[in-house]
């Protein structure tokens, strides 16, 4: 398989779950020196499709994304709908919930996880691709997050 479990061995993100976007946001682009970011707000249960521990929820959270070459850094404030976001910032307060990495075959990258050992915790649909948690933190001490695009140009 090559690149481990997840094909892919390059992290493009980490994620970081908050209390205020706003606040955290600001304190963010003070400290790097850097515009504040706008937040978005996720899609609607409708749209994004979201299930959390095999359930649907209708959470959503607020985003906000900062570039640093090649790694983004994702604010993250949930709203109060069981997620895997509300769960870790109830739990462990403000911090680092996920790593991140961009890969192909969702489907078989979770099976291959979970026969590991590694449960799905959420997953969901984002403009242009899907999402899936899957809790490694028995192992890696965090989250990891993968996020498949969909192809430009292909059937």
């Amino acid at each position: 398989m090559g690149k481990g479990l997840l094909g892919n061995n390059v992290i493009t993100q980490i994620g970081i779950v908050v209390h205020d976007i706003e606040k955290s946001s600001r304190e963010f682009a003070e400290f790097f020196g850097i515009p504040v970011p706008t937040w978005v707000q996720t899609d609607g249960m409708d749209k994004a499709q979201t299930r959390f521990h095999g359930a649907p929820t209708p959470a959503r959270a607020k985003l906000a994304f900062m570039h640093f070459g090649s790694l983004d850094v994702e604010l993250i404030e949930p709203d109060k709908h069981p997620s895997t976001w509300r769960e870790h910032l109830d739990a462990h307060g403000e911090g680092v919930h996920h790593i991140a990495f961009v890969i192909e075959g969702m489907g078989d990258r979770v099976r291959e996880l979970e026969a590991h050992g590694h449960p799905l915790q959420q997953k969901g649909e984002y403009t242009g691709g899907r999402y899936a948690y899957v809790d490694t933190s028995g192992t890696l001490k965090t989250i990891v997050e993968l996020l498949e695009n969909d192809r430009k140009g292909k059937d």
